[in-house]
């Protein structure tokens, strides 16, 4: 599912395995189980970041539909779980860096943008909102951590209503990401580095999360409400 690697003062979240890391209650808890682990590092609430990054084809693909599709009780928990972990990142006590080294798709785009940079291959992949092309709504909340993290509207209005398929070059250009790099080991390398500038400031956990709680207030007011049930029928 993933692992957690600790070096220096960097903690290191990898999704594991050649699958599409579909967001279903499993992995969401297990990746909720290593930030657990990292918030009760004693040394992990100044001079740290967190990176995420994924083994594979694909960053994230979203979430697992064929899984929740068997009961509404299981599209209602998978939100729940995902807004919980989405609310968990933007509130994180130190920076945290998405490293994009495969497709980040719908939810997986998302999760992506719940950090605080996010890093991206050029050789592979792509960022995708595919709800249009499938028939789905896109919650309020992720529209919410688009518009704060997406800031032209035509850019917008590409992501969200001709579900753009876009490059690693092309989201640099866009600003959608920061930084974009020639194979998944640079990308995880330009993170390492990017992180350990960040932790060398020594700033107080405690304080940076509070600061990014406090500019992200409106987006995770959206996270905690839950829209599942206007979804259910789509769905299932």
């Amino acid at each position: 599912m993933c692992t957690l690697e600790k070096r220096g003062n960097l903690f290191i979240l990898t999704l594991t395995g050649e699958d599409q890391h579909r967001l279903n209650p499993t992995l969401i808890d297990a990746i909720r189980s290593v930030l657990k682990q990292v918030r009760a590092d004693p040394n992990s609430h100044s001079s740290s970041a967190l990176i995420t990054t994924a083994q594979g084809k694909f960053f994230s693909n979203g979430f697992d539909l064929a899984w929740a599709r068997s009961s509404p009780d299981r599209l209602r928990l998978m939100s729940s779980e995902f807004r919980a972990l989405a609310t968990e990142l933007l509130s994180f006590p130190m920076p945290t860096i998405a490293a994009v080294t495969g497709h980040a798709s719908a939810a997986g785009f998302i999760l992506a943008l719940s950090h605080d940079y996010v890093l991206m291959r050029n050789d592979r992949g792509f960022l995708h909102m595919s709800e249009v092309d499938i028939g789905l709504k896109i919650p309020t909340c992720f529209l919410a951590l688009i518009r704060s993290k997406i800031g032209n509207p035509i850019t917008r209005r590409d992501v969200v209503l001709r579900a753009a398929k876009i490059t690693a070059k092309e989201a640099v250009e866009k600003e959608i990401i920061d930084r974009a790099y020639h194979s998944a080991e640079e990308t995880v390398k330009g993170a390492a580095t990017l992180g350990e500038e960040l932790a060398k400031k020594g700033w107080n956990g405690q304080v940076y999360g509070e600061n990014r709680m406090a500019l992200m207030k409106d987006v995770l007011e959206k996270f905690g409400v839950d829209e599942t049930m206007e979804d259910i029928n789509k769905v299932l």
